[in-house]
């Protein structure tokens, strides 16, 4: 009997997961039909540069743009580049909305990292993760000017999507496209 249990526990398990997973495709999909181009005003505070991107034209995503964001989200240390989550932007783009903000600068503290650049983070601090999603190419820690941190991790965690990081006392919020989950770091 408890064979079946566990059984019909592991089948409802991957239902939720498919159901879950289709949900959130078609919330994705509801967000992008029908839209108006989006834009984002980023700041990276490490390499001072600054970028205005119009990277969804409203039905696709702009190339070109992808390419400019995947530049200023570069590991600064090495230089390297990789193509990052489009999916990022439209979460920032969302929270923006939550909070009611147009053209707002987002400030970049920092965006991709290299398995290297990583690890020797990691070696210095408990506070980077050993398999962060920096190295995938899936997280971003940020802020935005003139808009309180907790009041951006509140935004930012209402949209059920993602990893939310809270680090009040670095002064950045993180998020990342994996799975949904949130912790509070230093």
């Amino acid at each position: 009997m408890e064979q079946v249990d566990n059984n019909r526990r592991r089948w409802l398990s991957l239902g939720g997961i498919v159901l879950g997973s289709t949900l959130l495709s078609s919330t994705v999909q509801a967000h992008l039909s029908g839209s108006k181009p989006r834009s984002l005003r980023f700041h990276n505070i490490n390499t001072n540069e600054y970028l205005v991107s119009k990277f969804h034209n409203g039905k696709h995503f702009v190339k070109k743009e992808l390419q400019k964001l995947n530049y200023i989200l570069r590991d600064r240390r090495t230089g390297k580049i990789t193509n990052m989550d489009p999916k990022l932007f439209l979460k920032i783009d969302q929270i923006q909305k939550k909070l009611a903000l147009k053209n707002a600068e987002v400030k970049i503290i920092c965006g991709y990292r290299t398995a290297r650049t990583n690890a020797k983070m990691h070696r210095r601090s408990r506070g980077v993760a050993k398999q962060s999603y920096h190295i995938k190419g899936q997280a971003i820690d940020l802020r935005v000017t003139g808009v309180p941190l907790s009041r951006l991790y509140q935004a930012a965690l209402s949209l059920h999507n993602g990893g939310v990081g809270y680090y009040p006392r670095s002064n950045f919020v993180h998020i990342d496209t994996g799975p949904v989950r949130t912790w509070r770091g230093r």
